[in-house]
């Protein structure tokens, strides 16, 4: 991804929100929503539930994601097709693009 990229500041957020850190920046904001805030009433807990569930699925999501990545870059650097291993550094509107040129060229 380029620095030149202005989507790719999406993806790094999203590559962000799964990395161990995030469950550190929630405990913290939670326990200052608690403490500062109304205290832990219903809407405080659904909200935190829910943000703390949605960084669970976006840890899983990432490490399933990472792997199966992992898998693919094996199987074409075997192919003897290494140069493919780059698609997914492209923004996402990049990659259906070259997904759309190569189902018109085969």
């Amino acid at each position: 991804m380029s620095s030149a990229d202005p989507k790719g500041w999406l993806t790094e957020i999203g590559v962000a929100t799964s990395r161990p850190a995030a469950f550190i920046v929630f405990v913290v904001y939670g326990v200052a929503w608690i403490t500062l805030g109304n205290g832990l009433e219903w809407h405080s807990f659904a909200t935190l539930a829910t943000w703390g569930m949605t960084l669970v699925i976006q840890r899983a999501e990432h490490r399933d994601t990472q792997a199966i990545h992992a898998k693919l870059d094996e199987l074409l650097k075997a192919g003897g097709r290494a140069d493919a291993m780059t698609v997914d550094d492209e923004d996402a509107e990049d990659v259906e693009k070259q997904r759309k040129e190569i189902r018109r060229s085969g």
